[in-house]
Protein backbone atom coordinates (compact mmCIF):
# COMPACT_ATOMS: atom_id res chain seq x y z
CA UNK A 1 0.00 0.00 0.00
CA UNK A 2 1.00 3.68 -0.37
CA UNK A 3 -0.27 7.16 0.03
CA UNK A 4 0.02 10.18 -2.02
CA UNK A 5 -0.51 13.56 -1.52
CA UNK A 6 -1.88 15.80 -4.47
CA UNK A 7 -1.50 19.12 -3.58
CA UNK A 8 -0.60 22.03 -6.41
CA UNK A 9 1.18 25.69 -6.28
CA UNK A 10 -2.22 27.55 -5.68
CA UNK A 11 -6.41 27.16 -6.42
CA UNK A 12 -7.67 26.87 -9.55
CA UNK A 13 -3.93 24.90 -11.11
CA UNK A 14 -5.82 21.31 -11.92
CA UNK A 15 -5.87 19.31 -8.88
CA UNK A 16 -8.76 17.25 -8.38
CA UNK A 17 -8.35 16.73 -12.59
CA UNK A 18 -5.08 15.09 -11.85
CA UNK A 19 -6.17 13.31 -8.59
CA UNK A 20 -8.97 11.85 -10.49
CA UNK A 21 -6.64 10.66 -13.64
CA UNK A 22 -4.18 9.06 -10.93
CA UNK A 23 -7.32 7.43 -9.57
CA UNK A 24 -8.67 6.33 -12.98
CA UNK A 25 -4.70 5.09 -13.86
CA UNK A 26 -4.57 2.58 -10.79
CA UNK A 27 -8.87 1.67 -11.46
CA UNK A 28 -7.70 0.39 -14.66
CA UNK A 29 -4.93 -1.62 -13.42
CA UNK A 30 -7.04 -3.46 -10.84
CA UNK A 31 -5.69 -1.37 -7.98
CA UNK A 32 -8.28 -1.04 -4.85
CA UNK A 33 -7.88 2.78 -4.29
CA UNK A 34 -9.47 5.42 -1.88
CA UNK A 35 -9.45 9.30 -2.52
CA UNK A 36 -9.59 11.73 0.46
CA UNK A 37 -10.79 15.23 0.88
CA UNK A 38 -9.78 16.28 3.98
CA UNK A 39 -11.66 19.89 3.55
CA UNK A 40 -14.02 20.90 0.73
CA UNK A 41 -14.10 24.54 0.65
CA UNK A 42 -16.57 26.93 -1.86
CA UNK A 43 -19.39 23.99 -2.12
CA UNK A 44 -22.83 24.53 -0.56
CA UNK A 45 -23.26 21.11 1.31
CA UNK A 46 -25.95 18.66 -0.46
CA UNK A 47 -23.84 19.83 -3.47
CA UNK A 48 -21.47 18.36 -6.22
CA UNK A 49 -17.81 18.34 -4.79
CA UNK A 50 -14.71 17.68 -5.84
CA UNK A 51 -14.73 14.24 -5.17
CA UNK A 52 -18.21 13.67 -7.09
CA UNK A 53 -15.70 15.15 -9.71
CA UNK A 54 -13.25 12.25 -9.57
CA UNK A 55 -16.06 9.47 -9.48
CA UNK A 56 -17.86 10.90 -12.60
CA UNK A 57 -14.24 11.02 -14.39
CA UNK A 58 -12.05 8.03 -12.64
CA UNK A 59 -15.59 5.87 -11.54
CA UNK A 60 -13.33 5.00 -8.14
CA UNK A 61 -16.41 5.05 -5.19
CA UNK A 62 -14.17 4.58 -2.40
CA UNK A 63 -14.34 8.56 -1.35
CA UNK A 64 -13.69 10.00 1.97
CA UNK A 65 -14.55 13.51 2.65
CA UNK A 66 -13.96 15.16 6.38
CA UNK A 67 -15.52 18.73 6.05
CA UNK A 68 -16.92 21.22 4.15
CA UNK A 69 -16.97 24.92 4.09
CA UNK A 70 -19.55 26.67 1.81
CA UNK A 71 -17.24 29.97 1.65
CA UNK A 72 -14.58 30.18 -1.17
CA UNK A 73 -11.48 30.39 1.66
CA UNK A 74 -8.94 28.16 3.25
CA UNK A 75 -9.91 26.06 5.43
CA UNK A 76 -8.83 27.76 7.98
CA UNK A 77 -10.78 30.90 7.43
CA UNK A 78 -14.11 29.41 6.06
CA UNK A 79 -13.94 27.90 9.47
CA UNK A 80 -13.99 30.99 11.48
CA UNK A 81 -16.49 32.56 9.10
CA UNK A 82 -19.01 29.69 9.75
CA UNK A 83 -18.28 29.38 13.31
CA UNK A 84 -16.99 25.87 13.03
CA UNK A 85 -14.61 23.58 14.44
CA UNK A 86 -11.32 23.54 11.67
CA UNK A 87 -10.14 20.48 10.48
CA UNK A 88 -7.76 18.36 12.69
CA UNK A 89 -5.49 17.37 10.21
CA UNK A 90 -4.23 14.64 12.97
CA UNK A 91 -7.50 13.39 13.01
CA UNK A 92 -7.04 13.24 8.78
CA UNK A 93 -4.16 11.39 9.09
CA UNK A 94 -5.39 8.60 10.92
CA UNK A 95 -8.01 8.18 8.94
CA UNK A 96 -6.25 8.09 5.72
CA UNK A 97 -3.46 5.48 7.53
CA UNK A 98 -6.58 3.40 8.42
CA UNK A 99 -7.37 3.72 5.29
CA UNK A 100 -3.99 2.56 3.98
CA UNK A 101 -4.07 -0.64 5.76
CA UNK A 102 -6.70 -2.13 3.62
CA UNK A 103 -5.84 -0.40 0.22
CA UNK A 104 -3.35 -0.54 -2.18
CA UNK A 105 -3.11 3.17 -2.67
CA UNK A 106 -4.81 6.45 -0.70
CA UNK A 107 -4.77 9.66 -2.89
CA UNK A 108 -4.99 12.62 -0.63
CA UNK A 109 -6.02 16.02 -2.13
CA UNK A 110 -5.49 19.16 -0.52
CA UNK A 111 -7.13 22.20 -0.41
CA UNK A 112 -5.10 25.02 -2.66
CA UNK A 113 -1.92 24.97 -2.84
CA UNK A 114 0.90 23.34 -0.10
CA UNK A 115 0.98 25.96 2.74
CA UNK A 116 -2.99 26.61 2.94
CA UNK A 117 -3.54 26.84 6.07
CA UNK A 118 -6.47 24.62 7.97
CA UNK A 119 -6.29 25.85 11.48
CA UNK A 120 -5.67 28.93 12.61
CA UNK A 121 -1.92 27.48 14.11
CA UNK A 122 -1.16 27.67 10.75
CA UNK A 123 -1.46 23.46 10.00
CA UNK A 124 -1.10 22.43 6.22
CA UNK A 125 -1.06 20.14 4.11
CA UNK A 126 2.59 19.87 3.97
CA UNK A 127 2.17 18.35 7.90
CA UNK A 128 -0.13 16.11 6.85
CA UNK A 129 1.85 14.75 3.93
CA UNK A 130 5.12 14.89 6.85
CA UNK A 131 3.51 13.05 9.36
CA UNK A 132 2.20 10.42 6.83
CA UNK A 133 5.67 10.56 5.43
CA UNK A 134 3.56 10.61 1.92
CA UNK A 135 5.29 11.90 -1.12
CA UNK A 136 3.94 14.36 -3.04
CA UNK A 137 2.49 14.94 -6.53
CA UNK A 138 2.80 18.85 -7.42
CA UNK A 139 0.53 20.05 -9.65
CA UNK A 140 1.34 23.48 -11.25
CA UNK A 141 0.20 26.00 -14.28
CA UNK A 142 2.43 26.30 -17.10
CA UNK A 143 2.08 29.74 -18.13
CA UNK A 144 3.76 33.66 -17.26
CA UNK A 145 4.32 33.54 -13.38
CA UNK A 146 4.36 29.72 -12.83
CA UNK A 147 7.79 29.61 -12.41
CA UNK A 148 8.29 31.56 -9.31
CA UNK A 149 4.88 29.49 -7.60
CA UNK A 150 6.52 26.56 -8.46
CA UNK A 151 10.10 27.02 -7.48
CA UNK A 152 8.56 28.69 -3.89
CA UNK A 153 6.70 25.62 -3.81
CA UNK A 154 9.34 23.26 -4.27
CA UNK A 155 11.07 24.66 -1.96
CA UNK A 156 9.11 24.41 0.90
CA UNK A 157 8.69 20.75 0.20
CA UNK A 158 12.31 20.42 0.31
CA UNK A 159 12.91 22.37 3.65
CA UNK A 160 10.44 20.50 4.70
CA UNK A 161 12.24 17.28 3.60
CA UNK A 162 8.86 15.75 1.86
CA UNK A 163 9.39 14.05 -1.04
CA UNK A 164 8.41 14.84 -3.90
CA UNK A 165 6.86 12.12 -6.59
CA UNK A 166 6.43 14.41 -10.02
CA UNK A 167 5.52 17.01 -11.01
CA UNK A 168 2.47 17.91 -13.38
CA UNK A 169 1.23 20.80 -15.16
CA UNK A 170 -2.72 20.58 -14.25
CA UNK A 171 -4.31 22.47 -17.69
CA UNK A 172 -1.61 22.31 -20.43
CA UNK A 173 -3.61 24.92 -23.19
CA UNK A 174 -4.08 23.14 -26.91
CA UNK A 175 -2.42 26.31 -28.42
CA UNK A 176 0.64 26.74 -25.36
CA UNK A 177 2.51 30.47 -25.45
CA UNK A 178 5.66 31.45 -25.63
CA UNK A 179 5.10 31.37 -21.44
CA UNK A 180 4.05 28.16 -21.55
CA UNK A 181 6.67 26.57 -23.84
CA UNK A 182 9.73 28.33 -22.44
CA UNK A 183 8.65 27.03 -18.71
CA UNK A 184 8.62 23.17 -19.15
CA UNK A 185 12.27 23.11 -19.04
CA UNK A 186 12.72 25.87 -16.66
CA UNK A 187 10.01 23.72 -14.11
CA UNK A 188 12.17 20.55 -15.23
CA UNK A 189 15.47 22.06 -14.06
CA UNK A 190 13.63 23.15 -10.65
CA UNK A 191 12.32 19.51 -10.15
CA UNK A 192 15.51 18.15 -11.30
CA UNK A 193 13.48 15.86 -13.47
CA UNK A 194 11.06 15.55 -16.17
CA UNK A 195 7.92 16.25 -16.16
CA UNK A 196 5.16 14.00 -14.83
CA UNK A 197 2.87 14.41 -17.47
CA UNK A 198 0.39 17.82 -18.34
CA UNK A 199 -2.94 17.26 -18.70
CA UNK A 200 -5.00 19.07 -21.73
CA UNK A 201 -7.10 21.51 -20.79
CA UNK A 202 -10.58 21.00 -20.83
CA UNK A 203 -9.91 16.38 -19.86
CA UNK A 204 -12.07 16.92 -17.14
CA UNK A 205 -15.07 17.73 -19.00
CA UNK A 206 -15.07 14.84 -21.25
CA UNK A 207 -16.77 11.82 -20.49
CA UNK A 208 -15.07 9.15 -18.49
CA UNK A 209 -13.95 6.86 -21.49
CA UNK A 210 -12.10 9.53 -23.02
CA UNK A 211 -10.97 10.95 -19.81
CA UNK A 212 -9.11 7.40 -18.92
CA UNK A 213 -7.99 7.25 -22.62
CA UNK A 214 -6.12 11.20 -21.93
CA UNK A 215 -4.86 9.51 -18.65
CA UNK A 216 -2.69 7.24 -20.15
CA UNK A 217 -1.36 9.01 -22.63
CA UNK A 218 0.03 12.14 -20.56
CA UNK A 219 0.67 10.76 -16.52
CA UNK A 220 1.05 6.54 -17.01
CA UNK A 221 4.36 6.45 -18.80
CA UNK A 222 5.57 8.91 -16.28
CA UNK A 223 4.10 6.95 -12.99
CA UNK A 224 5.25 3.42 -14.08
CA UNK A 225 3.32 -0.42 -14.82
CA UNK A 226 2.41 -0.29 -11.42
CA UNK A 227 1.00 1.40 -8.61
CA UNK A 228 3.31 -0.32 -5.70
CA UNK A 229 4.30 0.99 -2.93
CA UNK A 230 8.37 0.40 -3.97
CA UNK A 231 8.11 0.79 -7.40
CA UNK A 232 6.08 4.05 -7.23
CA UNK A 233 8.97 5.96 -5.26
CA UNK A 234 11.92 4.35 -6.60
CA UNK A 235 10.36 5.20 -10.15
CA UNK A 236 10.32 8.84 -9.05
CA UNK A 237 13.84 9.44 -7.93
CA UNK A 238 15.45 12.06 -9.32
Amino acid sequence: MTVLVVTGTGTGVGKTVVTAAVAALARDRGVDVAVVKAAQTGVEPGEPGDLDHVRDLSGVEDLHEYARFPAALSPAAAARLHRCAPVELSDVAQRVAELAEHRRLVLVEGAGGLLVRYDDEGTTVADLAHTLAAPVLLVSEAGLGALNTTALTLEALANRGLELAGLVIGSWPPVPDLACRSNIMDMEMLAARPLAGAVPAGAGQTDAAVFRDTARACLAPALGGTFDAHDFRESHKP
